[in-house]
C-alpha cells in the first residue's frame, strides 16, 4: 500500500513537472512590428519601423517565466522616405553597414498577478548593450483558428536614451535623446 502511494505521488509530480515546461514559439513576422518615434524640433514626431526581424520565445505560463531573443535588421529601417532611410542607415545614426543587427535578449519576465507586466532584458545597438524594460500594454495567448496552434503575443513599449548607445547625431541642434520603441509581437507555438 505504501509503495502504491509513493508511486502515485511520484507520477503526480512527474505530471506536474511536464505541465510546467516552457513551450517554444517562433516570431511571426506577419504580426510583429518594431516601430520607433522621436521628436523633431518640438514640432512633430518622426516615425519609422524595421521591416525585417526574427526571433524566438520560450514561455511557461504556469511558472510565470520566459525568454525572448529577437534580432532586428537595421538595414530594413523604413520611414516611407528613401533619403531619410539612407540617413538613418548611415554611420551618423544606425551604422547599418557595420552593425546590421540590433538585438533584444530578455533577462526576466515580470508579472502582476497572472498578468504579464513587463519583460526586462538587454538591448544591443551599435555594439553597445544597455538594460531595457519593455512594458506590456497588452498580452494574451490564444488558439489560432487558421494555424491550429497556440499564439502568444502583445504590445510592448519602452523609451531609450539613444546617447547610451552612441547615437548622438543632432543632439547639439536640439534633437531629443529619448526614442520611444513600440513593439507588437505575436509568436507561434512550435
Amino acid at each position: 500500500m505504501r509503495l502504491s502511494l509513493i508511486s502515485a505521488a511520484a507520477l503526480s509530480l512527474l505530471a506536474l513537472g511536464s505541465q510546467a515546461q516552457a513551450a517554444n514559439y517562433a516570431i511571426d513576422p506577419a504580426h510583429t512590428y518594431v516601430t520607433f518615434e522621436i521628436g523633431h524640433f518640438g514640432t512633430s514626431t518622426n516615425r519609422g519601423r524595421f521591416d525585417k526581424k526574427e526571433g524566438k520565445v520560450e514561455f511557461d505560463r504556469a511558472a510565470k517565466t520566459g525568454k525572448v531573443d529577437i534580432a532586428i535588421d537595421t538595414k530594413s529601417v523604413n520611414t516611407g522616405f528613401g533619403a531619410f532611410n539612407e540617413h538613418l542607415q548611415s554611420a551618423e545614426l544606425l551604422d547599418a553597414a557595420k552593425f546590421p543587427k540590433m538585438t533584444f535578449v530578455s533577462t526576466q519576465f515580470n508579472f502582476n498577478g497572472d498578468k504579464l507586466a513587463d519583460i526586462a532584458g538587454n538591448l544591443t545597438l551599435l555594439g553597445k548593450t544597455q538594460p531595457v524594460t519593455l512594458k506590456a500594454t497588452n498580452f494574451n495567448c490564444y488558439d489560432n483558428p487558421m494555424l491550429k496552434r497556440e499564439v502568444c503575443g502583445g504590445d510592448f513599449e519602452a523609451t531609450i536614451d539613444r546617447t547610451q548607445f552612441g547615437v548622438n547625431y543632432g543632439i547639439d541642434w536640439g534633437f531629443p535623446k529619448n526614442v520611444r520603441l513600440l513593439i507588437q509581437v505575436e509568436a507561434i507555438k512550435q
